[in-house]
């Protein structure tokens, strides 16, 4: 009779785990590229791309080198970050400077577009990670990298800067 029960014991442990594992939103795809400086400050770090169950991204930028309480604007541009005026594709969460995190779920771009995470990580765009969303500071670049085909083709062709951001 013990026999039985550990076994049965055992079994609903397996289930109850697997049950838990399956309730993730998340596939279990995912990417990380990595953020260079930018300007004079010694900020970098990383953006994750993470594949949710229903197709869309979960970005997450984790940069060191910020402090304070400011929120750091993040721009998702289309193309490599050394163009100059890069249109933005979609606007993130701004950075908490004081634990250099950043949380967006993202299901759509600026312009309306559906986006999921097959499409983002086939995108030739960058990311880049702004000291302010005005004035001088909306110009310098704490941090920023290029990621999807930008940055496949980044690989052979070496970086060559980051381009300043077109200025509304």
């Amino acid at each position: 009779m013990k026999r039985i029960i550990w076994v049965v014991w055992i079994g609903l442990i397996t289930v109850a785990c697997q049950e838990s594992e399956n309730t993730s939103d998340f596939t279990g795809n995912e990417i990380t590229y990595a953020l260079q400086p930018g300007s004079e400050y010694n900020v970098s770090g990383t953006v994750t791309l993470k594949e949710r169950r229903d197709g869309a991204t979960t970005v997450l930028v984790a940069l060191t080198g910020t402090e304070g309480s400011d929120k750091l604007p993040v721009h998702l541009h289309l193309g490599e970050i050394s163009a100059a005026d890069a249109d933005v594709a979609a606007l993130l969460s701004p950075v908490n400077a004081k634990t250099g995190k950043s949380e967006t779920l993202l299901t759509r771009l600026a312009n309306e577009t559906e986006v999921t995470y097959a499409s983002i990580t086939e995108l030739e765009a960058c990311i880049k990670i702004h000291l302010a969303d005005t004035g001088p500071g909306r110009d310098v670049v704490l941090a920023g990298g290029n990621i999807g085909e930008s940055f496949t083709k980044s690989l052979t062709s070496g970086r060559r800067g980051i381009g300043v951001c077109k200025s509304e």
